[in-house]
């Protein structure tokens, strides 16, 4: 079969965008898809061609089989890459395109069915030699059935639907009081998003990592593995970095996966990319966890060590082809790393955040030196621009960052650099978050479980209080806090241009004498008071530059008897401060980049995971400062606030009622996901505003208590 001349992405955002960039590449034409929310997307930008397929919500749109086959055939395309997501595991819609004439980009419908279901595929996984998880494969009617399975197994159990995926539908029951809660919860949240509302217990293993295998396989009977991803870094059972390889897996336990994913694979006739997944325990004993019959979000890592494009393949394969090496021909070269970029608030338990992106600024794709002289590969996925719109309908994924070094460190490096150089503006995003992972000491010294996050963050993430890096001693300048640094300088810079500009609209002439003068070099020495959080210091800026020079200037800082220089380009306005950094204490020059915006009076500084307010102020002004009154932030503890925007699934309680500390008040769906909110202390309901069924916006008032 030769290769398509067209074909159609049954999917959107970043990974619409990344199958169109490989289709172009191998000179195919493709087709794009779009709802109501998506018409002024990048993927139907980026398409040659572009059909609409229905309103915003997935149901009517990205999910509704017959109306994108009929794309199929309006646009002439013979063959359809379904991304991950929506239909991508859905054997239905492989059987519509193939009484349609139309090739599924994917594997067939045997092998979608018995992995997409995790009950079927476990009983197929034991016959085929796999290791499993200790559990029930059978799934359990009703939440008598669950606690009788826990005791048999004993807690901490899993439960799990099983047409489960991306973290929905599954809960952590540490004790048979868990069990009862959460069945029902796994049960209602498996039905809401995949129509499916059956669960089965396992047991859970402590201390896991999630380890899972690349697998590549065509229609005339060759498969490979290609390595492991470490996927060990999660929330809520949602992946947020990956890389590849494991720093856990030694030479022996990826033979010995890799074996068994491949097994596994054959015994279904496998077609296509797929990925085994494993959770692994501290003794490197693996246990299989479920096959994904799709492309993974994660699979550039696999791409970067390999050199092979995942997605070229798929289409390949799908046209006929054999795959292009044995596994004998499988090297993994350096290492990689992804890191999941989202539109959701960390500082608010990483509730989604909705808007326009007023900024977007993503680090340049190309090949970079590191500060060791090393060199490393930045490489940004996305479906997004600069106005565009984050929507309510959709997963909040504004891209994904990897990275690519001949070292782990190194990949650190560089996706640590890369971070700070990422600017999103106009709506919440975990950018901060995922720097303070990567500066982790247990993140670099690869001590990972699924379990790192909550571990490491036990009272969730604060983005206001000082990281491991800023702790470091060479994290300061002259002994002040290095996060001060760019509001430091952006402040002198404003107020010297500021001052330059009041001096020539103030006078109406210049004098001959004074325009031969304009331009020469001066020394000016300012005294500012640095104010970042409790504590404030006084410090001594020398300007030895050209009154206009705005761009391209140093500075020398003062402080604590020491002294360095700072030398950058940054101008007024822009949200990326990059400097050069020379101090006593350094061996040549540092360079350092922040992001940074004024807020009234205030600067806002972010660096390593840390976001700070930082004031620079005369000071006498200072001094001031300190008398002021404090204002008192508002008594919300009155009300019960949506901490997200979505629906209110349900009220569990009414006006009139007494509620205890811990008990259920109701429950918000937002992202497919069921988020249940509770009294945090007694009292007794005075009013209910909202009804079932209502949309909600954030810290929109649910109830109100007496």
């Amino acid at each position: 079969m030769p290769l398509f001349s067209k074909i159609l992405i049954a999917n959107r955002g970043e990974i619409a965008c990344r199958v169109i960039k490989t289709a172009k590449k191998m000179g195919i034409s493709t087709v794009a898809v779009y709802s109501d929310a998506d018409s002024n997307s990048l993927h139907v930008a980026m398409a040659d061609e572009a059909i609409h397929i229905g309103a915003a919500a997935s149901s009517e749109s990205y999910l509704k089989i017959d109306t994108i086959v009929e794309a199929c055939k309006q646009s002439g395309a013979q063959a359809v890459h379904p991304g991950f997501g929506f239909l991508s595991e859905n054997a239905s819609f492989a059987t519509a395109l193939e009484k349609a004439g139309i090739v599924f980009i994917g594997p067939g419908k045997r092998a979608i069915e018995v992995m997409g279901d995790k009950i079927e595929s476990k009983k197929l996984a034991e016959s085929s030699g796999v290791n499993t998880v200790p559990g029930h494969t059978e799934a359990l009617d009703d939440t008598d059935r669950a606690l009788e399975i826990a005791t048999q197994i004993g807690c901490p159990v899993m439960l799990k639907a099983s047409a489960g995926g991306g973290g929905k539908g599954m809960r952590i029951a540490w004790s048979l009081d868990e069990v009862k809660d959460g069945f029902t919860s796994a049960q209602n949240e498996a039905r809401s998003a995949f129509g499916d509302d059956r669960v089965f217990v396992e047991k859970y293993i402590e201390r896991p990592r999630h380890i899972e295998i690349q697998v590549l396989a065509d229609q005339h009977g060759n498969c490979i593995a290609l390595g492991e991803r470490e996927c060990s870094i999660q929330r809520r059972h949602q992946k947020v970095l990956e890389e590849a390889p494991s720093p856990f897996i030694d030479a022996s336990t990826r033979e010995a996966m890799q074996e068994q994913a491949v097994a596994l694979a054959n015994s279904v006739d496998y077609c296509s990319a797929g990925t085994v997944e494993f959770i692994v325990d501290s003794q490197r004993n693996f246990y299989f966890l479920e096959m994904n019959t799709r492309l993974q979000v994660e699979h550039p890592v696999t791409e970067f060590v390999t050199g092979l494009d995942l997605v070229e393949q798929m289409i390949r394969i799908a046209a006929g082809e054999k795959l292009p090496m044995q596994q004998s021909d499988v090297e993994l070269q350096g290492w990689s790393l992804e890191a999941r970029v989202y539109a959701e608030d960390p500082d608010r338990n990483f509730m989604p955040s909705i808007g326009r992106l007023s900024h977007y600024l993503p680090p340049e794709e190309a090949t970079i030196t590191l500060p060791s002289g090393d060199q490393a590969t930045v490489r940004v996925d996305t479906g997004v621009f600069e106005g565009g719109e984050i929507s309510m309908y959709y997963d909040p994924m504004i891209a994904k960052l990897v990275t690519h070094a001949k070292t782990r460190e190194n990949a650190i490096a560089a996706m640590s650099d890369a971070l700070e150089r990422y600017v999103v503006r106009g709506v919440s995003h975990n950018i901060p978050f995922l720097s303070a992972l990567v500066a982790h000491p247990s993140f670099k010294s690869g001590e990972l479980t699924t379990g790192f996050i909550d571990e490491h963050y036990p009272e969730g993430f604060d983005s206001s209080k000082l990281g491991t890096a800023q702790d470091a001693e060479s994290e300061s300048v002259c002994g002040l806090a290095l996060i001060t640094v760019p509001a430091l300088f952006a402040e002198h810079k404003d107020r010297t241009r500021a001052g330059g500009i009041d001096n020539q609209l103030r006078r109406s002439s210049v004098t001959a004498a004074e325009a031969g003068a304009y331009g020469k070099q001066y020394e000016h020495v300012s005294t500012y008071a640095v104010l970042l959080g409790d504590t404030t210091q006084t410090v001594e800026v020398t300007d030895r530059h050209q009154p206009d020079a705005i761009t391209g200037s140093s500075i020398t800082v003062r402080c604590n008897g020491k002294s360095a220089k700072i030398t950058s380009s940054w101008v007024p306005g822009q949200p990326l401060f990059i400097a050069e950094l020379e101090s006593d204490a350094s061996n040549g020059q540092d360079v350092f980049s922040a992001q940074i915006s004024r807020h009234g009076n205030n600067w806002s500084v972010s660096h390593g995971g840390q976001v700070s307010t930082i004031s620079i102020m005369s000071p006498e002004t200072a001094q001031l400062q300190a008398r002021m009154p404090v204002k008192q932030a508002a008594d919300l503890s009155r009300f019960l606030l949506s901490p997200m925007p979505g629906l209110l699934l349900k009220l569990s309680v009414v006006e009139g009622e007494t509620v205890k500390a811990g008990q259920e008040l109701a429950v918000v769906e937002a992202m497919k996901m069921e988020n249940v909110l509770v009294a945090m202390q007694d009292g007794v309901v005075k009013n209910i505003p909202e009804t079932v069924g209502a949309s909600l916006s954030v810290d929109q008032v649910i109830i109100e208590f007496e």
